[in-house]
């Protein structure tokens, strides 16, 4: 949910920054997958990937078992770093 209200707030302002934002959240995404393991690992084993020009962080982990790269949270750099681990 926090992503959608990121690219509408972006888009309402300026025009085309809510698709920028989107795209650098999509690039990050595309760069986790290729390289799950290049991010740093900070509580637990959650991972953690800042996205590029935008303040959000993409917190995920890797099932090592189903071979795959899960994402538990999109969160905004300027909130309470505590809730990035917390479900809403």
């Amino acid at each position: 949910m926090e992503l959608l209200n990121s690219v509408i707030w972006y888009e309402e302002q300026q025009e085309g920054l809510g698709k920028r934002f989107r795209k650098a959240f999509q690039a990050k995404l595309e760069q986790i997958c290729k390289a799950p393991h290049l991010y740093k690992k900070g509580y637990k084993d959650f991972h953690e990937a800042l996205t590029d020009t935008f303040p959000f962080l993409v917190v995920y982990y890797i099932d090592e078992t189903l071979q795959k790269v899960i994402v538990i949270s999109v969160f905004h750099t300027s909130r309470n770093p505590k809730k990035k681990f917390r479900k809403t």
